[in-house]
């Protein structure tokens, strides 16, 4: 009988699949947002629409020697998580129950248009120390799982 992937690791796998289209020069982020598995939009970290990307300008906050997970504000560039519920408010999907697969736990600002978009469980493969992203999610109700797409797993953190 053939094996296939469980819908967590091929959402996953899709997460890192968009990551690899990031200008940024720092870290890759893909995201992917569905629903009843289905597909409803994708996001990667780089920078505006018609805007240079910081794999043409230089990194800024390298510039600025701003140290990772400080300042978010302080970059060209926009979040994956962001884009994709960017691209859903674009074409008018409603994210409401839906799930999140990311390449990377969620950054403050990130979880709070998760929170916002009633986006019930993000699904990450690598965490990211925000205490208060953590904080506001489980005070909002939004379930957070680790994704092992290697032994195609599951483990719930939040």
């Amino acid at each position: 009988m053939e094996k296939r992937p469980s819908w967590h690791k091929y959402f996953m796998e899709m997460a890192f699949l968009a990551s690899e289209r990031s200008t940024c020069l720092r870290r890759k982020v893909g995201a992917i947002v569905v629903k009843n598995n289905q597909v409803i939009s994708t996001g990667y970290n780089g920078a505006p629409k018609r805007v240079r990307h910081c794999s043409e300008t230089g990194c800024l906050r390298k510039q600025m020697n701003i140290p990772s997970g400080e300042r978010h504000e302080l970059c060209r560039g926009i979040h994956a998580e962001q884009n994709a519920i960017i691209q859903a408010a674009i074409y008018g999907s409603s994210l409401q129950d839906a799930a999140i697969y990311t390449t990377n736990q969620p950054c403050i600002i990130c979880s709070k248009m998760i929170i916002n978009a009633e986006i019930s469980d993000i699904y990450i493969a690598d965490k990211y120390p925000d205490k208060l992203a953590q904080e506001m999610l489980e005070e909002a109700g939004v379930q957070m799982y680790v994704v092992d797409i290697k032994n195609d797993t599951l483990k719930r953190i939040l």
